[in-house]
């Protein structure tokens, strides 16, 4: 008769990226579980720490006060890299040198307002992913003024890294899902994958779809995630209005991170045309009325 090992579920709850992170593990050791995922935790952290623009240690917010760091991390310098290919492919819908424009939407917000025309139009002349330069190591801007953000990739690259993480301790089954960054470590089962259920936007209370994973990685960008749409149009400084949501399932979190994001500001048909271009990668898209 054919021995089978029991497997535990091990679950880890934390606030961290700005929103609640999850992490399921299916394993049979509990110690060893247990140890992976504050390992994956921790590489959450690490990740935050470099990439956070609220965080005045972080190498992004030491850009943005500087206009340059010296001596950027591998981590950084590739997630910019990586969000500035998609900006490239998006036409620049997406753009990580929108900060000048979330502050000015800031700062107007808490005076009771929108932004004028002619402050909007003054800002967008610092956005342009292009005024970023790396040379190695060193990250620098070519105009003063210009700031990142990451937000829109750095999320999704943490699931990454957390999920490398497990991987690196011997877990072969698990999920971790930061506020709808999703990655999948293996199936639920040798046999049986992950099933994600895919909220309506229109309807909180109902499902768009179910999606199965295995070693894969999903995102969603919608209003319902958010008390207010925060997804901005970098081409024209205000907040996006393409769709009602987009998800993306992609090989890597950080793809489809980025790819959600373009596609909710683009819209459904320019998204569509977009997610054509790729490989591996498939789109869920809710179009408002």
């Amino acid at each position: 008769m054919a021995c089978h090992r029991k497997e535990y579920a091990i679950k880890g709850v934390r606030n961290k990226l700005g929103t609640v992170v999850t992490a399921l593990l299916i394993h049979s050791d509990i110690d060893e579980g247990s140890h992976a995922l504050r390992a994956a935790f921790d590489e959450i952290d690490r990740i935050n720490d470099l990439m956070s623009v609220r965080k005045e240690t972080s190498e992004v917010a030491l850009m943005n006060r500087n206009g340059y760091c010296d001596h950027a991390s591998s981590d950084t310098r590739y997630v910019i890299q990586k969000a500035n290919y998609y900006s490239e492919l998006s036409g620049g819908v997406f753009d990580i040198t929108i900060l000048p424009i979330l502050q000015l939407w800031e700062e107007t917000t808490r005076r009771g307002r929108v932004p004028l025309k002619a402050e909007i139009d003054e800002r967008l002349e610092l956005v342009d992913y292009r005024n970023i330069v790396i040379d190695e190591e060193k990250i620098s801007f070519r105009k003063a003024g210009v700031g990142i953000t990451l937000a829109g990739a750095a999320k999704g690259y943490a699931v990454d890294r957390a999920g490398a993480l497990l991987r690196q301790n011997n877990i072969d089954h698990a999920l971790v899902n930061a506020g709808g960054d999703i990655v999948a470590i293996g199936g639920k089962t040798d046999t049986h994958p992950w099933k994600i259920a895919i909220r309506d936007p229109k309807e909180k209370t109902r499902f768009a779809g179910t999606v199965e994973l295995r070693d894969q990685a999903i995102a969603t960008s919608g209003t319902y995630w958010r008390p207010f749409n925060d997804i901005f149009d970098a081409k024209e400084g205000k907040p996006a209005r393409g769709v009602v949501s987009a998800t993306v399932v992609a090989e890597r979190a950080i793809d489809a991170d980025i790819l959600a994001t373009s596609i909710f500001v683009l819209g459904a048909e320019r998204g569509r045309e977009l997610i054509g271009r790729l490989e591996r990668v498939e789109s869920l898209v809710v179009a408002g009325e």
